[in-house]
């Protein structure tokens, strides 16, 4: 039924209501973008349907979408890219990690657990570590 009332009401040219997003930095829910995505197969079979604002066309839309797939399919290898870095950063790490590791093993090795370049590479000397005493009662 065109004309009706409720056209009236949902138009946000006539009423000053936006059907845009308020807070375009946040992703949008995958139900809603699924909810497009069918919107626009359907108005694919509307054969009588020209736009006046020529951003609504359906060779618009279609672009738009076709850009939308490609951004998100940019996202999700750099995702891959990320991952990957992130491993190869954490391997490395731990590597350098073992090895200074084993580099004062071989400082107390050499000059033995009490010296002052065991103490220089960053260990205690077992003679400055205070050792717990036991409480007496009584």
């Amino acid at each position: 039924m065109r004309g009706d009332f409720r056209d009236f009401v949902s138009n946000p040219v006539l009423t000053g209501r936006s059907n845009m997003a308020k807070d375009e930095s946040r992703r949008i829910a995958p139900g809603i973008l699924q909810a497009d995505r069918d919107s626009l197969a359907r108005l694919k079979n509307i054969i009588d349907y020209s736009p006046v604002n020529p951003e609504c066309t359906v060779e618009a839309l279609s672009a738009a979408l076709d850009e939308m797939m490609e951004a998100q399919s940019a996202e999700t290898r750099a995702y891959g890219a990320l991952a990957t870095a992130r491993d190869n950063a954490t391997a490395k790490e731990w590597a350098y990690h073992n090895k200074i590791m084993a580099m004062k093993d071989q400082v107390i090795a050499q000059f033995g657990r009490d010296s002052s370049e065991a103490q220089s590479v960053g260990r205690k000397k077992p003679s400055e570590v205070r050792r717990k005493r036991s409480r007496t009662t009584g």
